[in-house]
């Protein structure tokens, strides 16, 4: 479980994010939402421990992450940021293959065969198994992405922190790639995402934290979340629910559900 309490953020002098709490239970996944600058690429980073708190605390399993020194971390913890990294002259297995220098001492780096399972596994789970030999700077922006995603998952950890994952990701890819993180909360880890997508957020999160203006605005199950009149005034626009026949819930801006109905 991921459990944060009383957590204030700064980006320079300026305050991000205030007096946040909300926990995610083991096994969930959490969707992260709300409009560009609010905090949410901060707090994801600070959960990870690569951001520094103002105040309060975030703990993962009972252990705080700020007493935890890097490796103890990376043990932990995977994050895969937004931003694309670029890499030269190694294949996407090498690339992926670094995930897990953790799992081992400096001086005592040698692959093992539970390495190469865990690389082979990420690479198939992520659909880019043919491609591990490719020189990564050949990928496109989209396979870049899935083997950065991949490079999370051979890291094996307990919890995974993934900052906008679809991004780059053409429809079904990202639709399969939502499926596989929520498949791994099911089998036990724990997932927190943050999403541009609220539709993305209502298929496939547990819980939803809504933030905007700073603080966090709505934390709860998607349906009750996304329903809540609080959406449109967060995004500043007024937003249409619909219901499927399956019962789920889908978020349109009614002026985009408009024009498409002309």
């Amino acid at each position: 479980m991921i459990a944060v309490r009383g957590v204030s953020l700064c980006a320079g002098d300026h305050r991000v994010l205030e007096e946040v709490s909300l926990s995610v239970e083991t096994g969930t996944v959490l969707a992260v939402v709300g409009p560009n600058g609010v905090g949410k690429t901060t707090l994801l980073r600070a959960v990870a421990g690569l951001h520094s708190l103002e105040s309060g605390s975030i703990a993962i399993d009972g252990v705080d992450v700020a007493s935890l020194p890097p490796r103890a971390r990376a043990r932990r913890i995977a994050f895969l940021g937004a931003d694309d990294t670029p890499v030269e002259s190694l294949s996407v297995r090498d690339v992926v293959g670094t995930a897990r220098y953790t799992h081992h001492r400096w001086w005592e780096w040698r692959e093992t065969s539970a390495d190469a399972s865990a690389i082979a596994t990420a690479l198939a789970e992520v659909g880019i198994g043919t491609l591990a030999q490719r020189e990564f700077s050949t990928l496109s922006s989209g396979e870049r992405r899935n083997a950065w995603i991949a490079f999370a998952l051979a890291q094996e950890t307990p919890a995974l922190l993934l900052d906008e994952p679809t991004t780059h990701l053409d429809l079904h890819v990202a639709q399969r790639m939502l499926a596989l993180l929520r498949a791994l909360a099911r089998a036990g880890r724990t997932v927190v995402c943050a999403l541009h997508d609220l539709n993305e957020a209502a298929a496939y999160a547990d819980t939803v934290a809504l933030f905007g203006s700073g603080r966090l605005r709505s934390f709860g199950p998607p349906d009750v979340v996304l329903s809540s009149p609080i959406v449109d005034e967060v995004y500043e626009c007024p937003v249409e629910r619909v219901r499927l026949r399956d019962g789920s819930l889908r978020v349109y801006p009614s002026g985009e559900r408009t024009a498409l109905e002309r």
